[in-house]
């Protein structure tokens, strides 16, 4: 069996992030594999173990994305792609399925998983382009996966219920929490990643040029919430509680 997991590079959000011009500041800021791709790569690794076959990790990103790339090796992939973004000047997720889709088309596949969402934009749109673009069947927020003579049994999470669905391969799916439990790279998957194979490709491998991964949408400006604002303590009995706080929430909040 085949199986690609498409995973992306994100900034940890535990981590503090600081906004520099309208950006984020990379200097300071810790990376991570998108969580939600983790538990893509967990899935991918446990078909192939009762399957056989292969897991390659693809990503679209720069030099520094090997680091998370070789993360996955540690964890179990046998093969990661590195698709270099370098000479595009705006990634949105237009460019991102493009390049993706542009590489799968060339692969041989029969399961691609992806994460539901990145934790840092939240758009959940780069599986279902990459789908629509290979032309195959996608189904999201997957939390079981059990894959028999070429048909996969799927139970997706719809808002607060789920869903059971059952559709031939090849198909994408993205994975949502409680799909399982990612693995910890161990020292000696660690060890084995530093020799496994981690490709990476250009635009002109991809047979692309920069116009035809020019992103679709511009980011205006980034910005941080603001900040909380203390919380009030109200006195006295529950009924004087009671009206000074419709109080405030007609003068202060102005909610009613």
């Amino acid at each position: 069996m085949n199986i690609f997991v498409l995973m992306k590079r994100t900034f940890d959000t535990e981590e503090k992030i600081a906004i520099s011009n309208g950006r984020i500041d990379e200097g300071g800021a810790e990376f991570i594999i998108n969580p939600y791709d983790e538990y893509a790569i967990e899935e991918a690794i446990v078909l192939r173990d009762e399957h056989g076959g292969e897991v390659t990790v693809v990503t679209v990103g720069e030099e520094e994305a090997e680091k998370e790339l070789r993360t996955a090796l540690a964890m179990g992939a046998d093969k990661a792609v590195l698709l270099d973004s370098e000479d595009v000047e705006e990634l949105d997720q237009f460019t991102t399925a493009t390049m993706l889709a542009a590489y799968l088309k060339e692969q041989e596949y029969d399961i691609i998983l992806g994460g539901n969402v990145a934790v840092d934009g939240g758009s959940g749109q780069v599986g279902p382009r990459v789908a629509e673009l290979l032309d195959i069947p996608q189904v999201t927020t997957i939390t079981k996966l059990e894959v028999a003579d070429g048909q996969a049994t799927i139970v997706r999470d719809v808002e607060g219920d789920e869903e059971t669905l059952e559709v031939s391969l090849p198909v994408l799916v993205t994975a949502q929490q409680g799909l399982n439990e990612p693995r910890y790279p161990s020292l000696p998957g660690i060890m084995k990643a530093k020799k496994k194979p981690l490709e990476t490709l250009d635009l002109d491998d991809l047979d692309l040029e920069e116009e035809d991964v020019e992103a679709k949408t511009t980011t205006l400006d980034i910005f941080l919430p603001p900040d909380k604002q203390a919380g009030k303590q109200l006195e006295g009995d529950p009924q004087t509680q009671v009206k000074e706080l419709v109080s405030l929430l007609k003068s202060e909040a102005k909610v009613i």
